[in-house]
Protein backbone atom coordinates (compact mmCIF):
# COMPACT_ATOMS: atom_id res chain seq x y z
CA UNK A 1 0.00 0.00 0.00
CA UNK A 2 1.26 3.26 -0.72
CA UNK A 3 0.67 6.28 1.94
CA UNK A 4 1.16 10.27 1.04
CA UNK A 5 2.77 12.99 2.64
CA UNK A 6 3.82 16.44 1.75
CA UNK A 7 2.90 15.15 -1.67
CA UNK A 8 5.71 12.62 -1.52
CA UNK A 9 4.36 8.51 -1.82
CA UNK A 10 5.61 6.45 0.28
CA UNK A 11 5.85 3.20 -0.60
CA UNK A 12 6.76 -0.53 1.39
CA UNK A 13 6.53 1.42 4.63
CA UNK A 14 6.53 -2.17 6.51
CA UNK A 15 9.62 -3.53 5.02
CA UNK A 16 12.61 -3.99 7.22
CA UNK A 17 15.53 -1.21 7.08
CA UNK A 18 18.00 -2.65 8.79
CA UNK A 19 17.71 -5.29 12.58
CA UNK A 20 15.31 -3.75 14.48
CA UNK A 21 13.75 -0.95 12.52
CA UNK A 22 11.65 -0.79 9.42
CA UNK A 23 10.90 1.70 6.95
CA UNK A 24 8.06 3.11 8.35
CA UNK A 25 9.85 4.15 11.71
CA UNK A 26 12.95 5.83 9.54
CA UNK A 27 10.23 7.83 8.08
CA UNK A 28 8.35 8.49 10.84
CA UNK A 29 11.07 9.64 12.92
CA UNK A 30 12.41 11.77 10.37
CA UNK A 31 8.89 13.50 9.68
CA UNK A 32 8.97 13.90 13.67
CA UNK A 33 12.55 15.81 13.77
CA UNK A 34 12.21 17.50 10.15
CA UNK A 35 11.91 21.07 12.07
CA UNK A 36 15.27 20.01 13.77
CA UNK A 37 17.10 18.32 11.56
CA UNK A 38 16.89 20.61 8.28
CA UNK A 39 18.39 23.47 9.71
CA UNK A 40 21.74 21.67 9.76
CA UNK A 41 21.10 20.28 6.12
CA UNK A 42 20.14 23.30 4.60
CA UNK A 43 22.09 24.26 2.22
CA UNK A 44 24.72 22.45 2.14
CA UNK A 45 25.88 19.82 -0.06
CA UNK A 46 24.47 16.09 0.65
CA UNK A 47 26.03 12.74 0.95
CA UNK A 48 23.36 9.96 2.26
CA UNK A 49 23.83 6.46 2.98
CA UNK A 50 21.23 4.71 1.54
CA UNK A 51 20.19 0.35 2.27
CA UNK A 52 18.26 -1.14 -0.96
CA UNK A 53 16.43 -3.93 -0.06
CA UNK A 54 18.38 -7.02 -0.35
CA UNK A 55 21.70 -5.52 -0.79
CA UNK A 56 24.15 -3.62 1.51
CA UNK A 57 24.47 0.05 2.43
CA UNK A 58 26.05 2.30 -0.01
CA UNK A 59 26.34 6.11 0.06
CA UNK A 60 25.38 8.33 -2.50
CA UNK A 61 26.77 11.48 -3.33
CA UNK A 62 25.79 12.37 -6.88
CA UNK A 63 21.45 12.46 -7.39
CA UNK A 64 19.86 9.86 -9.23
CA UNK A 65 18.32 10.94 -12.48
CA UNK A 66 14.74 9.65 -11.18
CA UNK A 67 14.72 12.59 -8.80
CA UNK A 68 11.71 14.69 -8.52
CA UNK A 69 12.11 18.15 -10.04
CA UNK A 70 11.43 19.95 -7.38
CA UNK A 71 14.74 18.66 -5.14
CA UNK A 72 17.05 21.60 -4.66
CA UNK A 73 20.47 20.63 -6.02
CA UNK A 74 23.88 22.41 -6.05
CA UNK A 75 26.74 20.99 -8.60
CA UNK A 76 30.03 20.70 -7.22
CA UNK A 77 33.37 19.63 -8.75
CA UNK A 78 34.65 16.76 -7.54
CA UNK A 79 39.12 16.67 -7.97
CA UNK A 80 39.20 13.19 -7.15
CA UNK A 81 37.25 11.89 -10.06
CA UNK A 82 38.02 15.02 -12.46
CA UNK A 83 33.94 15.57 -12.38
CA UNK A 84 31.07 17.62 -11.54
CA UNK A 85 29.00 16.06 -8.83
CA UNK A 86 25.15 17.05 -8.88
CA UNK A 87 24.27 17.19 -4.62
CA UNK A 88 21.24 17.41 -3.21
CA UNK A 89 20.02 20.02 -0.65
CA UNK A 90 17.76 19.05 1.76
CA UNK A 91 15.87 22.45 2.52
CA UNK A 92 12.65 21.01 3.52
CA UNK A 93 9.91 18.67 4.68
CA UNK A 94 9.23 17.25 1.28
CA UNK A 95 12.71 16.41 0.50
CA UNK A 96 13.73 14.78 3.67
CA UNK A 97 10.50 12.86 3.14
CA UNK A 98 11.60 11.47 -0.17
CA UNK A 99 15.07 10.57 1.01
CA UNK A 100 13.43 8.56 3.64
CA UNK A 101 11.48 7.11 1.35
CA UNK A 102 14.48 6.42 -1.15
CA UNK A 103 15.74 4.31 2.29
CA UNK A 104 18.68 6.86 3.10
CA UNK A 105 19.40 6.54 6.28
CA UNK A 106 22.20 8.69 7.46
CA UNK A 107 22.67 12.42 6.24
CA UNK A 108 26.53 13.33 5.99
CA UNK A 109 26.22 17.39 5.03
CA UNK A 110 29.16 19.34 3.63
CA UNK A 111 31.11 21.45 5.99
CA UNK A 112 30.20 24.40 4.34
CA UNK A 113 27.13 25.55 2.67
CA UNK A 114 26.58 25.17 -1.28
CA UNK A 115 28.89 28.57 -2.33
CA UNK A 116 30.78 29.17 0.14
CA UNK A 117 34.28 29.29 0.91
CA UNK A 118 35.13 28.25 4.44
CA UNK A 119 33.79 26.21 6.84
CA UNK A 120 30.87 27.01 9.84
CA UNK A 121 32.76 24.49 12.60
CA UNK A 122 35.89 23.09 13.82
CA UNK A 123 35.22 19.47 14.12
CA UNK A 124 36.93 16.50 15.76
CA UNK A 125 35.84 12.68 15.60
CA UNK A 126 37.03 10.90 18.50
CA UNK A 127 37.09 7.23 17.81
CA UNK A 128 37.68 4.99 20.32
CA UNK A 129 39.91 1.67 19.64
CA UNK A 130 38.28 -1.79 18.21
CA UNK A 131 36.56 -3.23 20.95
CA UNK A 132 36.83 -0.20 23.32
CA UNK A 133 34.23 1.25 25.58
CA UNK A 134 32.32 4.15 24.47
CA UNK A 135 33.57 5.46 27.90
CA UNK A 136 36.79 6.22 26.14
CA UNK A 137 35.54 8.27 23.49
CA UNK A 138 33.73 10.10 26.48
CA UNK A 139 37.25 10.64 28.23
CA UNK A 140 38.94 12.47 25.26
CA UNK A 141 35.87 14.39 25.11
CA UNK A 142 36.88 16.01 27.80
CA UNK A 143 40.23 16.49 26.62
CA UNK A 144 39.34 18.42 23.42
CA UNK A 145 37.01 20.71 25.96
CA UNK A 146 40.06 21.10 28.12
CA UNK A 147 42.20 21.79 24.95
CA UNK A 148 39.84 24.39 23.54
CA UNK A 149 38.85 25.84 26.43
CA UNK A 150 42.98 26.85 26.77
CA UNK A 151 42.64 28.68 23.79
CA UNK A 152 39.09 30.62 24.98
CA UNK A 153 37.27 28.62 22.79
CA UNK A 154 34.05 26.25 23.45
CA UNK A 155 31.78 23.45 21.78
CA UNK A 156 29.04 21.48 21.57
CA UNK A 157 28.83 17.71 21.88
CA UNK A 158 26.86 14.88 20.52
CA UNK A 159 27.23 11.11 20.15
CA UNK A 160 28.08 10.16 16.51
CA UNK A 161 25.29 7.56 16.59
CA UNK A 162 28.05 5.18 16.16
CA UNK A 163 30.91 4.64 18.68
CA UNK A 164 32.15 7.52 18.85
CA UNK A 165 31.52 11.23 19.70
CA UNK A 166 31.74 14.48 17.76
CA UNK A 167 32.72 17.69 19.06
CA UNK A 168 31.90 20.99 16.92
CA UNK A 169 33.43 24.28 17.29
CA UNK A 170 31.37 26.88 15.91
CA UNK A 171 33.59 29.64 14.51
CA UNK A 172 34.11 32.79 12.13
CA UNK A 173 35.23 32.98 8.61
CA UNK A 174 38.57 31.29 8.36
CA UNK A 175 40.26 30.03 4.97
CA UNK A 176 39.47 26.03 5.02
CA UNK A 177 44.01 25.22 5.68
CA UNK A 178 43.52 27.44 8.47
CA UNK A 179 40.59 25.55 10.08
CA UNK A 180 42.18 22.23 9.16
CA UNK A 181 45.38 23.28 10.47
CA UNK A 182 43.33 24.62 13.83
CA UNK A 183 41.82 21.13 13.95
CA UNK A 184 44.68 19.53 13.56
CA UNK A 185 46.59 21.56 16.52
CA UNK A 186 43.64 21.06 18.87
CA UNK A 187 44.01 17.24 18.17
CA UNK A 188 47.70 17.45 19.15
CA UNK A 189 46.99 19.35 22.43
CA UNK A 190 44.55 16.88 23.45
CA UNK A 191 46.92 14.23 23.04
CA UNK A 192 49.44 15.76 25.33
CA UNK A 193 47.32 16.10 27.82
CA UNK A 194 47.11 12.72 28.13
CA UNK A 195 48.91 10.52 25.70
CA UNK A 196 48.02 7.02 27.55
CA UNK A 197 44.44 7.88 26.49
CA UNK A 198 44.52 9.50 23.19
CA UNK A 199 46.32 9.38 19.38
CA UNK A 200 46.35 11.52 16.56
CA UNK A 201 48.19 8.16 15.06
CA UNK A 202 46.48 8.11 11.73
CA UNK A 203 47.38 4.39 10.91
CA UNK A 204 45.40 2.04 13.09
CA UNK A 205 47.81 -0.33 14.09
CA UNK A 206 50.02 2.48 15.58
CA UNK A 207 47.33 3.73 17.87
CA UNK A 208 47.49 0.92 20.51
CA UNK A 209 44.73 0.90 21.70
CA UNK A 210 43.68 4.01 22.01
CA UNK A 211 41.10 6.60 21.01
CA UNK A 212 41.60 8.08 17.77
CA UNK A 213 41.04 11.88 17.46
CA UNK A 214 40.16 12.22 14.01
CA UNK A 215 41.26 15.82 13.03
CA UNK A 216 40.66 14.70 8.82
CA UNK A 217 36.74 16.40 9.32
CA UNK A 218 38.04 19.39 7.02
CA UNK A 219 37.67 20.94 4.02
CA UNK A 220 35.73 19.07 1.31
CA UNK A 221 34.88 16.31 4.17
CA UNK A 222 31.49 15.79 5.71
CA UNK A 223 30.29 14.23 8.87
CA UNK A 224 26.93 12.82 10.08
CA UNK A 225 24.30 15.63 11.06
CA UNK A 226 23.05 15.79 14.40
CA UNK A 227 19.29 13.99 14.78
CA UNK A 228 20.77 12.01 11.74
CA UNK A 229 20.10 8.16 12.17
CA UNK A 230 23.19 5.69 11.56
CA UNK A 231 23.42 2.10 9.83
CA UNK A 232 23.63 0.26 12.94
CA UNK A 233 21.07 -2.65 14.77
CA UNK A 234 17.74 -0.58 15.95
CA UNK A 235 18.86 2.93 14.27
CA UNK A 236 20.89 4.88 16.91
CA UNK A 237 20.85 8.42 16.29
CA UNK A 238 23.83 10.92 16.45
CA UNK A 239 22.21 12.88 19.24
CA UNK A 240 23.17 16.42 20.86
CA UNK A 241 24.21 15.81 24.76
CA UNK A 242 24.80 18.47 27.41
CA UNK A 243 28.63 18.43 28.57
CA UNK A 244 27.40 17.35 32.02
CA UNK A 245 24.92 14.35 30.56
CA UNK A 246 27.98 12.84 28.26
CA UNK A 247 29.46 10.64 31.27
CA UNK A 248 26.04 9.01 31.56
CA UNK A 249 24.93 8.68 27.73
CA UNK A 250 25.77 5.62 25.21
CA UNK A 251 24.57 5.28 22.21
CA UNK A 252 21.99 3.38 22.07
CA UNK A 253 20.45 5.87 24.57
CA UNK A 254 18.72 8.10 21.30
CA UNK A 255 17.65 5.69 18.55
CA UNK A 256 14.76 6.69 15.93
CA UNK A 257 12.02 5.10 18.41
CA UNK A 258 12.71 7.52 21.33
CA UNK A 259 14.96 10.44 19.98
CA UNK A 260 11.89 12.53 18.88
CA UNK A 261 9.94 12.18 22.68
CA UNK A 262 13.14 12.74 24.06
CA UNK A 263 13.40 16.08 22.16
CA UNK A 264 9.93 16.76 23.77
CA UNK A 265 10.03 19.97 21.14
CA UNK A 266 13.41 21.42 21.88
CA UNK A 267 16.13 21.65 19.85
CA UNK A 268 19.24 21.47 22.34
CA UNK A 269 21.65 21.12 19.45
CA UNK A 270 20.73 24.68 18.35
CA UNK A 271 20.48 25.46 22.67
CA UNK A 272 24.15 24.18 23.21
CA UNK A 273 25.93 25.34 19.88
CA UNK A 274 28.24 28.43 21.09
CA UNK A 275 28.09 31.50 18.97
CA UNK A 276 30.68 31.65 16.45
CA UNK A 277 34.47 32.11 17.31
CA UNK A 278 37.92 33.40 16.26
CA UNK A 279 40.60 30.98 16.06
CA UNK A 280 43.85 32.21 17.60
CA UNK A 281 46.56 32.76 14.88
CA UNK A 282 48.63 31.15 16.96
CA UNK A 283 46.68 27.79 17.28
CA UNK A 284 46.49 28.19 13.31
CA UNK A 285 49.88 28.40 13.11
CA UNK A 286 51.03 25.25 15.15
CA UNK A 287 48.79 23.45 12.93
CA UNK A 288 50.52 24.76 10.10
CA UNK A 289 53.68 22.51 11.01
CA UNK A 290 51.68 19.56 11.74
CA UNK A 291 51.91 17.19 8.53
CA UNK A 292 48.10 16.33 7.09
CA UNK A 293 47.00 12.95 8.83
CA UNK A 294 46.04 11.72 5.31
CA UNK A 295 49.33 12.73 3.50
CA UNK A 296 51.35 11.39 6.22
CA UNK A 297 49.75 8.20 6.60
CA UNK A 298 50.31 7.55 2.79
CA UNK A 299 53.90 8.05 2.77
CA UNK A 300 54.35 6.30 5.77
CA UNK A 301 52.69 3.33 4.22
CA UNK A 302 54.23 3.36 1.26
CA UNK A 303 57.69 3.71 3.07
CA UNK A 304 56.67 0.24 4.89
CA UNK A 305 55.85 -1.62 1.87
CA UNK A 306 59.19 -0.58 0.49
CA UNK A 307 60.80 -1.62 3.76
CA UNK A 308 59.24 -5.14 3.71
CA UNK A 309 59.93 -5.59 0.13
CA UNK A 310 63.32 -5.10 0.74
CA UNK A 311 63.75 -7.45 3.89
Amino acid sequence: MTEERDGVPLTNLDQTVFEGATKRDLVDYLDAVSERILPVLADRPLTVMRILRGQGPFMQKNLPKYTPEWVARAKVWADSSKREVTYALCNDRKTLLWFGNQRAVEYHPALMPAGWDHPTHLILDLDPPEGGAFSLAIQAAHLVRQALANEGLRGAVKTSGAKGVHVFVPIEAHPIEDVAAATRAIAARAERIDPVLATTAFIREDREGKVFLDSTRAGGATVVAAYSPRLRPGLPVSFPVGWDDLDSATPMDFTVHNAAELLAGQDPWTAQMPQPQRLNDDLIAEGHTIPIARVQAMHEGKRRKRAQKES
